[in-house]
């Protein structure tokens, strides 16, 4: 997962808001929504990080705290995400994301500031996102399903890769990798716009951990 910043509530969405017996479901400006969520989330997923397009065949409106069960925020835009379809129609063993989610709740939202969701989560080199924070583990596991094989084998070709550059970088170096080097490699992964590359916090997680050690 990555930190998402919220920008600017699409203004349809305040709009249909201030109209009488407004909800999400007679909400018709749901292409504006989703053009909003894609491109402040830079076209990936709000939990797995793969590609999100800004269609309805493509991905899925997230309520992050459900509508069942908090209706009242149902419009709220730091409420609302863009999730891949997570395996949708597949057994619930092979589904993710919010498709597996359905109405439980999570601990940690990636577009509010203050949960940090970026220091939450740890990425091992075979690929596996974990948390120290048992509680949430579990859920990335159990509620998420974010370690599903498919899921696994994406993030393990993106560590694979910043981890080859890395040695192949020392070797060039005939030692430490120079902190300048690093942080250049780490904004291209954090390109200042547009679409972002599949699972990219992966490698900037990787990227961070090493020039911590560097200071």
């Amino acid at each position: 997962m990555r930190a998402i910043v919220k920008v600017r509530v699409p203004p349809s969405l305040t709009a249909h808001r201030q109209t009488p017996h407004s909800d999400y479901d007679n909400y018709s400006e749901k292409p504006e929504l989703r053009e909003a969520l894609v491109g402040e989330q830079r076209g990936l997923c709000c939990y797995c990080m793969r590609r999100i397009r800004a269609e309805a065949s493509a991905m899925k409106i997230e309520h992050w705290h459900c509508r069942a069960h908090y209706p009242r925020k149902q419009l709220s835009y730091r409420n609302l995400l863009g999730a891949c379809r997570g395996g949708e129609g597949k057994p619930p063993d092979e589904q993710h994301c919010d498709t597996r989610k359905g109405n439980r709740n999570l601990l940690w939202n990636p577009a509010e500031p203050a949960h940090d969701i970026e220091s939450k989560v740890q990425y091992d080199p075979d690929g596996t996102i974990r948390s120290s924070d048992t509680r949430f583990d579990y859920q990335l596991n159990q509620v998420l399903n974010l370690n599903l094989a498919e899921l696994k084998n994406h993030r393990k070709a993106v560590y694979d890769a910043i981890a080859e550059w890395w040695k192949k970088e020392k070797h060039r170096h005939r030692g430490p990798v120079p902190r300048a080097r690093i942080e250049r490699i780490r904004e291209r992964y954090l390109a200042a716009r547009g679409i972002l590359s599949p699972c990219c916090q992966v490698a900037v997680s990787f990227l961070n951990r090493k020039l911590a050690r560097s200071r």
